[in-house]
């Protein structure tokens, strides 16, 4: 199949694009800064040349959009609405506009999208949109806005012959440096792996090879159409996933860090308390419901896999 991925040079793209590319796809990457064989340049808010490479092929995966790690402020939470809002405008105008538009576009949102809750799970069918929770920051909400406004471009784009899915995305483990996996094995080979602000809160979560299978299976699936989590099927408390990282590494303790003591190390690491802090408690209803089987289902095993990778190196 022909794949073309806008913004593709990221954590998830990097994933993505090794893995169909080595299933024998020919993968386009999409980028601001191309930089080899495969890439091509794009603005992500206009009409170029670029949109050839989208006419003709069989399925677009758009992944652009601003990095969420980073401190959220005015500018930054207003790069990643636009970035996220004008990419998926301009890839739905491309779709639109091609004489063989391409039969499926799998679009990326967030997990995020989901309230701050602990009491119940959230599927696609049950689960409550945040941005109006009880005793969490307001702007929290500022992160749902992006994600709804991200889906509701992509699902207002007349593309009448493309089928179009919105992938809410739990965080994407896999054994890349840079990745959220990398950053949180630092943390608990330095000790420092402990639960956060008590660790009630749920970490909704998906191995790298179960996201590329995902992928995969809705691409292949022409009866699945709009919003589909991609997560694990066992989100759990951030004090139960911390320690089975922890005893994935072979370290046995971590030091538990206070809100502000979280606040003072999200500082330091130039991102946002909201990524450890909310409660993403986040299930993949349709996914399970349409056959999907996950190969790793369980944190554990799935840390002791994804250290086992990062050591084989």
């Amino acid at each position: 199949m022909k794949i073309v991925l806008p913004g593709g040079t990221g954590q998830v793209g990097t994933v993505l694009r090794r893995s169909l590319t080595a299933a024998g796809h020919e993968v386009t990457v999409l980028s601001r800064r191309p930089s080899g064989h495969g890439e091509v340049a794009w603005d992500g808010r206009t009409l170029g040349p670029w949109a050839e490479v989208i006419d003709g092929s069989d399925v677009v995966v758009n992944l652009a959009g601003r990095s969420v790690s980073c401190r959220y402020t005015p500018d930054n939470l207003r790069a990643m609405m636009d970035s996220r809002v004008d990419s998926a405008r301009v890839v739905g105008e491309a779709v639109a506009a091609a004489a063989r538009p391409p039969k499926v576009w799998l679009q990326m949102s967030t997990a995020t999208v989901y309230a701050h809750r602990f009491d119940a799970p959230h599927d696609e069918a049950t689960g409550v949109i945040g941005g109006s929770e009880p005793g969490v920051p307001d702007y929290w909400g500022y992160s749902v806005d992006i994600a709804t406004a991200w889906e509701r471009e992509q699902e207002t784009a007349d593309t009448p012959h493309t089928r179009k899915v919105a992938l809410r995305a739990a965080m994407v483990m896999s054994p890349d440096r840079g990745g959220v996996f990398h950053v949180l094995s630092r943390l608990a080979r330095l000790g420092l792996g402990g639960p956060v602000a008590g660790g009630r809160q749920y970490v909704s979560w998906i191995h790298d090879h179960d996201f590329v299978r995902a992928v995969e299976f809705l691409v292949g699936r022409d009866d699945l159409a709009g919003p589909v989590n991609l997560a694990s099927p066992a989100p759990l408390p951030h004090r139960a996933f911390m320690r089975a990282l922890r005893g994935a590494w072979g370290v046995p303790v971590g030091l538990p860090a206070t809100k502000w003591m979280a606040e003072l190390g999200a500082l330091a690491l130039r991102s946002d308390t909201e990524l450890l802090l909310k409660s993403r408690r986040v299930v993949p209803g349709r996914l399970l419901d349409a056959g999907f089987a996950f190969e790793h289902a369980e944190w554990p095993e799935a840390a002791d896999d994804l250290v086992r990778r990062v050591r084989g190196r």
